[in-house]
């Protein structure tokens, strides 16, 4: 007996020797643990809308930082009876499974694994690598005991709860709980709990996601080991391993404004530095509104499909065997993100029968019918066949999975809004064309198309600063003008002239001849200049076709100079943020409204009345529909490439343009008033609809003689050529932007 504890002594103090040796060798050149007294993992960078209300987030790695307080006991029990039944009363490491595994491992000839401690886990997360070998373990209980020594359990159990990793970009318990079961830690139930704490032992192998059956498994095994550790009760344990795994996968909230948010991200990163935006946990107050933006996606969606609609059925459908698919199994990305009515999907037809086609949509079944498709004029067996990919719009989704849908086409017709809060500057709302997953480019801040005639307005203004009066006439004639490219004939949309008109209802009704020769009196250079101080800089030409809008804006730098009619002649610099501020609150930047002054109080109220006639009793008269005091300008640009309208509310200024990418023409008649008012229309109801309009526009003040157009002409040089009105039975060259209706 003697020998024998004597030699287990002996032996026991060999072990405990080498331990020490291993731990002096791997312990040289360890990590301070002093610095996680400091540590913060990395985290999300959110983006508020004006209302403070979540609209996106920047991470390399998807975190909700929460405080011990915030982890429900559920979730602590299940994460320590499945990782760590020990962990309120080991140093950091137990002997006995560390043994175990190394025993495992040479039994099946494997490198170390399996055996670590929360905290063991916790020192390799945050300072060792994964590979497997003993150094590192050795290291990882090392580093460990330092940390047990340094820190309470709670905080240990928080700051692992915080940093694990859960699969698909998601970081700590917080996050994963939002992500999964789209709810808060203190609301998840037992088999809630039990599944999110089956995820750290292997992340991507048990995804409720991609493996349903194995996360069951995996999950009811911690329900198991919960009852085994005496946390819960058998009825418990047997109730909730019963339950089915019901997810509910937090949508993508960059979704709502995609083209805004890549904005934002590029001026923080231009200012912040990429690692910072997006690992820092920064907190961006935008100027957005998310109710605005939902309004505008809608807006512009339903728009684009009208135009779809008014052109009857030509589009050629996918098939999923053209991918080497089937209809059963093929999967489409968009799915996995939260299916709203009122939204567009790509669904598969799954069946086709005499009057009727199922579709399939993530967890969503349709029946489609003829009569969801009559704008189309055809049976659904001509259009649909199985295993095509429909483009359908969402009308409604039943509890049982069941949805009613309408189908639509996508031919490559692209849109764009722009929103902005008329005193501030602030951008409301921004779609950059139909679908920011398949394009990128934004068509409101990057694309350069001819805006035709609601280029107008800034030719009126320049003459109405001049004080010139809405009332004073001007000839709508035939007439041509001499220029150093040749004769110039501007015509009008209708082929028609009606003689001497205001320059009120020249505007209204955008005549184009008026417009040349008041441009032509002004002179380009005059006309340029004003543009300029609306803040236009893209290059302009000094020819007079370009009174009729033969230059090419963007929607933002268009919108942005509209702005200043409403605002009584100030321009407010369009931007999106309001306030960066760090994780903990340290204000970085705030941005207050930078504004330029443009034209006279008078000449903008003077210009908003004209505008206001455009919508009262001219091409935009479809507008006076609204509830509220409205005004604008259309604009279509020839061959029916470009359709605009850009308007305002007393407190609003919204830009919108429709077209293709390729500019070619939308179809005969598709102007500004019948591609873009409607959905500038639909965005404005909305605006309208709750507190963002603030009354009607400002009455003009009457305190200013105003100059004949005659006394403008001898006073001002002419700056291009000289006109004459066109002879009967004489060619000239019919050339100028279309007029709207």
């Amino acid at each position: 007996m003697f020998w024998t504890v004597y030699g287990l002594l002996l032996a026991a103090s060999a072990i405990v020797g080498v331990c020490f040796g291993l731990a002096a060798v791997y312990g040289v050149g360890l990590p301070r643990i002093d610095v996680i007294e400091s540590y913060r993992p990395v985290s999300d960078t959110l983006l508020y809308d004006d209302e403070g209300r979540v609209l996106a987030t920047f991470a390399t790695q998807h975190r909700v930082i929460a405080e011990y307080s915030d982890f429900p006991k559920v979730l602590y029990d299940a994460v320590l009876s499945i990782e760590d039944k020990n962990f309120e009363n080991h140093l950091g490491f137990e002997v006995s499974r560390i043994v175990s595994a190394a025993y495992h491992d040479l039994v099946h000839r494997e490198k170390l694994q399996g055996g670590s401690t929360l905290t063991m886990q916790l020192a390799r997360n945050l300072f060792l690598s994964s590979e497997r070998s003993y150094g590192r373990k050795i290291r990882e209980i090392a580093l460990a005991i330092q940390i047990e020594r340094r820190f309470t359990k709670s905080q240990i159990f928080t700051l692992y709860a915080n940093q694990i990793y859960l699969g698909h970009g998601v970081y700590g318990f917080g996050a994963a709980a939002q992500y999964y079961f789209g709810k808060t830690l203190k609301d998840l139930t037992l088999e809630e709990a039990a599944l999110l704490a089956a995820l750290p032992k292997a992340p991507n192998s048990y995804s409720p996601i991609r493996f349903p059956e194995r996360a069951l498994g995996r999950r009811n095994l911690v329900i198991s080991s919960m009852y085994a550790a005496g946390k819960i009760s058998v009825q418990e344990a047997n109730t909730a391993k019963n339950k089915p795994i019901r997810l509910s996968i937090k949508d993508d909230p960059n979704r709502l404004a995609p083209y805004f948010v890549e904005e934002v991200r590029q001026y923080l990163e231009r200012t912040y530095g990429t690692e910072r935006v997006h690992e820092a946990g920064l907190r961006v107050y935008t100027t957005l509104n998310i109710d605005l933006q939902t309004a505008a996606n809608r807006a512009v969606l339903d728009g684009l499909a009208a135009y779809e609609r008014r052109h009857g059925w030509r589009v050629r459908i996918s098939n999923v065997r053209d991918f080497g698919s089937s209809p059963q199994t093929y999967a489409i990305p968009e799915w996995e993100f939260a299916i709203e009515p009122g939204t567009c999907v790509h669904a598969v037809v799954m069946s086709v029968s005499s009057g009727s086609a199922l579709l399939r949509f993530g967890p969503y079944r349709a029946r489609l019918r003829n009569d969801d498709n009559a704008w189309t004029n055809r049976p659904i067996q001509q259009l649909l066949s199985v295993g095509d990919i429909a483009y359908v719009k969402v009308i409604s989704l039943g509890a049982d999975s069941t949805a009613h849908v309408r189908l639509e086409q996508e031919r490559g017709v692209q849109g764009a809004l722009l929103a902005i809060g008329t005193e501030s500057g602030e951008v409301k709302a921004m779609v950059g064309g139909r679908d920011f997953k398949e394009s990128k480019f934004n068509r409101a801040t990057q694309a350069l198309r001819q805006v035709g005639s609601s280029f107008k307005p800034y030719v009126y203004t320049a003459a109405i600063d001049q004080g010139v009066s809405p009332e004073d006439t001007i000839v709508d004639a035939p007439v041509i003008f001499r220029t150093a490219s040749g004769p110039y004939a501007p015509h009008n949309y209708d082929q028609k002239f009606e003689g001497t008109i205001t320059l009120r209802h020249a505007l209204a009704e955008s005549r184009n001849v008026p417009a040349v020769r008041l441009a032509e009196s002004l002179g380009m250079k005059k006309v340029i200049d004003y543009a300029r101080r609306f803040g236009i800089k893209e290059p302009i030409p000094a020819y007079l076709p370009v009174a009729l809008g033969a230059v090419e804006l963007t929607l933002l730098e268009h919108t942005s100079a509209f702005s200043t009619f409403p605002n009584d002649g100030v321009r407010a610099l369009p931007h999106y943020v309001r306030r960066v501020t760090t994780y903990d609150g340290q204000v970085l930047e705030e941005d207050f409204p930078v504004v330029r002054d443009v034209i006279s109080e008078r000449t903008a109220r003077v210009m908003t009345s004209m505008l206001r006639e455009v919508v009262l009793h001219g091409t935009g008269a479809a507008a006076q529909q609204l509830t509220i005091p409205v005004a604008g300008k259309t604009g279509t640009t020839n061959d029916f490439t470009d359709a605009w309208f850009v308007g305002f509310s007393r407190s609003t200024t919204c830009g919108v343009w429709v077209g293709f990418d390729e500019k070619i023409s939308l179809g005969n008649k598709e102007t500004g008033a019948v591609a873009a008012l409607p959905i500038w229309m639909s965005f404005m109801k909305a605006e309208s609809a709750g507190s963002h309009s603030i009354g009607d526009f400002p009455p003009v003040p009457l305190d200013r003689a105003s100059t004949s157009l005659a006394a403008l002409r001898t006073s001002l040089p002419v700056a291009i050529g000289k006109s004459a009105v066109a002879p009967p039975n004489r060619a000239v060259v019919q050339t100028g932007l279309q007029q709207d209706r």
